[in-house]
């Protein structure tokens, strides 16, 4: 698979490396993004706790922007 946004611009040489956790675009290293995001355990309707490690989440440019700084 080669990177979309790469492939977009005309770069048909970029190995993807990573795909993206919402959309599911291939990416490269250098438009991957990497993110650690909280864990919350519990039932509905509210999380009761939230775990102390974090899940690590891989991001395209445009989903890692709307889902903001992943705090």
């Amino acid at each position: 698979m080669m990177c979309y946004i790469c492939a977009k611009e005309g770069q048909f040489d970029s190995d993807a490396v990573a795909v993206c956790t919402i959309c599911g675009m291939g990416t490269c290293m250098n438009h991957t993004i990497r993110k650690d995001i909280d864990v919350w355990e519990g039932g509905y309707p509210f999380p009761a706790k939230k775990l102390p490690k974090k899940m690590p989440r891989m991001f395209c440019p445009d989903c890692s922007a709307a889902f903001g700084k992943g705090k």
